[in-house]
C-alpha cells in the first residue's frame, strides 16, 4: 500500500510553490499533500511517513539570525521536534547556478545537515555532473542531497529533472 507523501514548501507564491506543485503532480495529487512550511510545526511532518522539503537559497545569514523571518525561518525551531524514526525524506532547493554561484541551493545544503544531527534519512540525491556552479553547501559526498533547480537560467530544464527524480523517488518511497 502506497503512504501519502507531504510535500512542504517555502517561500508560497513563486517558483518553490511551482516546482513544489510540479512534483506533487509527477507524484499524483491523490498520493502527495502540498503544504505551506510557514503555516506547519513538527506534528505536521509526523502525519507522514514520506515527506519532501522544499526550499529557495536565502543564505547562511538568514537561516543563522534570530530574527524572525518568513517561511523556512518560522518553521526552523520546529526541526529539532520532529520524530524522524521510520520516516524517508527528500529534499529540493531552487537556487541561481550564475548570480549565485558560489551559495547555490545552500539553503538546501544547510536543512539537510541540521536534519542529518537529528537522525533524518535522506533521500533522492542527485549527481553533480548536470549542474555549473561554484560551490554549494548541499554537496554532500560528491553529490546533491536533493534535487537542486534554477528557474532564472534553467528553467527550459525544471520540467525533465523533476519528472526524473520523482520517478527515482517512487521506487523508494513504496
Amino acid at each position: 500500500m502506497k503512504k501519502r507523501i507531504g510535500i512542504f514548501y517555502g517561500p508560497t507564491d513563486g517558483a518553490t510553490e511551482r516546482v513544489a506543485k510540479k512534483i506533487q503532480e509527477a507524484f499524483g495529487t491523490d498520493n502527495a499533500d502540498l503544504i505551506a512550511i510557514k503555516d506547519s510545526k513538527a506534528g505536521d511532518i509526523d502525519k507522514y511517513e514520506r515527506i519532501i522539503f522544499g526550499c529557495s537559497t536565502i543564505g547562511k545569514d538568514t537561516w543563522q539570525t534570530d530574527k524572525p523571518k518568513p517561511d523556512w525561518d518560522i518553521f526552523r525551531p520546529e526541526i529539532e521536534k520532529i520524530n524522524y524514526k521510520n520516516k524517508l525524506f527528500a529534499l529540493f532547493g531552487l537556487g541561481n547556478s550564475i548570480t549565485y554561484a558560489a551559495v547555490f541551493v545552500d539553503s538546501m545544503g544547510i536543512l539537510a545537515k541540521e536534519m542529518l544531527k537529528h537522525g533524518a534519512t535522506i533521500v533522492g540525491r542527485v549527481p553533480r555532473c548536470e549542474y555549473t556552479f561554484t560551490d554549494s553547501e548541499a554537496l554532500i559526498d560528491g553529490q546533491f542531497i536533493g534535487l537542486p533547480i534554477d528557474e532564472d537560467f534553467e528553467a527550459d530544464l525544471t520540467d525533465r529533472r523533476v519528472k526524473e527524480w520523482v520517478e527515482k523517488l517512487k521506487s523508494v518511497f513504496d
